[in-house]
């Protein structure tokens, strides 16, 4: 019984399986987190707490780990271009199929093609990241992204410390890829290069800080089943919100 045990609990070879399951919790979050969007937006349940501050820090929680955690990860993978072009892909097909099927709540420039743009920009500048020390690296990407996540907001700066900028940066889609959105855009999910892609190089060179060695615990599993959503993140978030939905229709139909 006890040999039986082990073998459901090992791990492929190389993997940190505590990494994936926190990939894989942190999905679960995110799921629970759309569900109640559908609940307040598409079905008109009110839920007050929602739009207020303890649903933006649960959102912000949520995108915090997931960027991070996917920076983080870089380093352990060999093919950071073609992951990148992947995940880029499957945020374009999120676009498309939003915008033909819901205009009214279209995810442009979203989680995935944020995270897809941070993996190919990685992977092409991953020469000159190297040469960075981890522990200078990691201080930069935080003071950067901290200075620059209030570029939305038309300023650079932390606390009462800020920098308005020009307009002229808010002009159109491609300003709004970068993190300078026009006051015509709109996204259900928005997440740009600025600040984002700091956050991602923080998780990039917290890597290198905590080095291998350190990492080793990170081996040991504890949830397998929330490993094994980790390992399919990709494909379990574009699911995700038809599942949702669906189910959330059908209660509503037989309870309504």
């Amino acid at each position: 019984m006890g040999m039986e045990k082990l073998a459901k609990n090992k791990t492929a070879p190389g993997r940190y399986a505590l990494l994936d399951e926190l990939r894989g919790l942190d999905l679960v979050s995110m799921m629970l987190y759309h569900a109640c969007w559908d609940l307040v937006f598409l079905f008109g349940v009110q839920m007050n707490w929602y739009a207020a501050t303890p649903g933006h820090l649960w959102q912000q929680s949520i995108c915090w780990v997931f960027i991070l955690l996917s920076g983080f990860c870089v380093p352990l993978g060999h093919h950071t271009l073609r992951r990148g072009a992947t995940v880029f892909g499957a945020g374009v097909l999120v676009t498309a199929v939003t915008l033909l099927f819901m205009p009214e709540d279209r995810v442009v420039f979203g989680v995935l093609t944020l995270l897809g743009s941070a993996m190919l920009l990685t992977g092409l500048l991953e020469p000159l990241l190297k040469k960075v020390p981890p522990a200078v690296g990691l201080a930069v990407a935080a003071v950067l992204f901290a200075l620059t996540y209030h570029a939305a907001d038309h300023y650079l700066g932390i606390g009462a410390l800020r920098l308005a900028l020009p307009e002229s940066l808010y002009a159109n889609y491609f300003t709004a890829y970068l993190g300078f959105y026009p006051w015509w855009f709109y996204s259900t999910d928005y997440f740009p290069l600025v600040p984002w892609l700091f956050l991602f190089w923080c998780g990039y060179f917290l890597h290198g800080v905590v080095g291998r060695t350190r990492m080793e615990p990170l081996r040991r599993s504890v949830c397998a089943p929330l490993g094994w959503m980790g390992r399919h993140s990709l494909v379990l978030y574009l699911l995700h919100q038809p599942v949702i939905f669906g189910v959330l229709w059908v209660i509503f139909q037989i309870f309504h």
